[in-house]
């Protein structure tokens, strides 16, 4: 989205606007706050795809992906801590932000696949790896791993590419002890997460989930951002799970799939932005972040 088009983020009573990412808006107390260095995060009806920042909002994105991510945080505490301040947000945005602890976030995507898709298919077809990591012949898009697998990726500004590194590489840059909490962590959650989502009828293929720690503590990582969203993670129906295909999707690869499609008119490739979304697309996408959070929580939103 250009910054001339994008909507200007709100004023917030007690609040700073500090930067805004591709989905988030950030903010800082404009005084100190009792439970220390915090900032609100925001979650906005933003959908970012292919390194841009599209045109046309999901009305209701912004809430999915913050009550479905404080659910997992609840679900996962036992494994792993997470930024959450028991603090109330500002009333204007309370259904889509919430106050964290401030974190010194690690510069890795930790990402973990239980199942080939997206650019690990692609990688997979080319050499039988991902991210170096050497896996059986005769996968298809589609197939189940024979067990998660870590496949990090660097970060990436907006408009910047993730790109998808080996594990030595995630060594070279934060240590190897540090690389190996992120892989260990990241690998529980996931298959936390898988035993819960299967449970619901839905098959985690991926996700990706964003590591910090606490300035001054005790060097334990710590969950931050968003975890286990539409947003984040690719979530399949298991009654519609098909190797050898495209799966049918509860998540953002609805958005992905059209912008690739001759219906789209986009040339991913060009520096032209991608087009607005049209209105089937964008209910079908809200659609789908409300069913992962209804099947997940038994509630709807």
């Amino acid at each position: 989205m250009p910054p001339s088009t994008a909507p200007r983020p709100p004023d917030l009573p007690g609040w700073t606007h500090r930067f805004s990412g591709k989905v988030r808006d950030v903010y800082a107390p404009t005084t100190p706050h009792p439970d220390g260095d915090v900032l609100l995060l925001v979650a906005s009806d933003r959908v970012s795809a292919y390194d841009h920042v599209l045109p046309t909002p999901v009305p209701g994105k912004g809430a999915v992906l913050t009550a479905l991510s404080r659910w997992w945080f609840d679900q996962l505490g036992d494994l792993v801590p997470n930024h959450l301040v028991d603090a109330a947000a500002p009333a204007e945005v309370a259904d889509r932000a919430v106050v964290v602890r401030a974190l010194d976030m690690v510069g890795v995507e930790c990402v973990a696949r239980g199942y080939l898709s997206g650019s690990g298919t692609v990688e997979y077809d080319h050499d039988g790896t991902v991210c170096g990591v050497a896996l059986p012949p005769g996968l298809v898009e589609g197939s189940r791993l024979p067990a998660p697998v870590f496949t990090p990726a660097t970060k990436a500004a907006v408009g910047d590419h993730d790109e998808n590194v080996t594990f030595e590489a995630v060594v070279a840059e934060v240590g190897r002890e540090t690389a190996e909490e992120l892989r260990r962590v990241t690998l529980a959650v996931y298959e936390r997460a898988a035993a819960v989502t299967e449970r619901a009828g839905i098959l985690l293929a991926d996700t990706k989930l964003e590591l910090g720690r606490v300035p001054d503590g005790d060097g334990s990582l710590v969950l931050g951002d968003e975890v286990l969203t539409p947003d984040s993670s690719r979530f399949w129906p298991a009654d519609g799970w098909r190797p050898g295909q495209a799966q049918p999707s509860l998540d953002k690869q609805v958005v992905r799939d059209w912008l690739t499609s001759p219906a789209s008119g986009w040339d991913r490739a060009s520096d032209a932005p991608p087009p607005p979304l049209p209105a089937d697309v964008v209910e079908r996408t809200a659609a789908g972040y409300r069913e992962v959070y209804r099947r997940l929580t038994g509630a709807d939103l």
